[in-house]
């Protein structure tokens, strides 16, 4: 994989652009983070066969939504990776990431997160990169 888009709506949106940039920095992949109602607007003409789309897509206010997406992104052969808590959504994926659904929806990106920072490890060391120390990532920046 060298680029991917991630996508994420409501208290998922902020989840799907943390994944995006851990992915960028662990695996150097060109990750675009949209929420699903932007994509819908003009970059979903990107989409081609076998492009890897993670959808964070927990039960809450915006599944349905985002289950839309899904359906959508399946008719345009989008390789899917679904981060969710519920088997319908799960059941769509080519790579299925469950989540607990144990948390109330405003939580929910505490844990919906955890399963993209272990997809972004694996695919690092997959990669042979060392996720400890990537390159051009410093842990200290100096402003002015």
């Amino acid at each position: 994989m060298d680029r991917c888009i991630v996508i994420g709506r409501g208290y998922n949106y902020a989840t799907s652009f943390e994944l995006a940039l851990k992915l960028k920095e662990l695996t150097y992949v060109m990750a675009t983070s949209y929420s699903s109602a932007d994509f819908r607007h003009g970059p979903i003409a990107t989409v081609e066969p076998g492009l890897p789309v993670i959808l964070v897509m927990p039960t809450g206010a915006t599944f349905e939504d985002m289950l839309e997406l899904a359906g959508s992104l399946r008719e345009r052969e989008a390789e899917l990776l679904i981060i969710s808590d519920s088997l319908q959504a799960l059941s769509l994926a080519k790579t299925a990431l469950p989540i607990a659904a144990t948390l109330p929806e405003w939580l929910s990106p505490i844990t919906a997160i955890l399963p993209g920072q272990l997809l972004a490890l694996h695919l690092a060391l997959s990669k042979g990169l060392n996720p400890d120390i990537p390159r051009g990532l410093h842990k200290v920046t100096r402003t002015l």
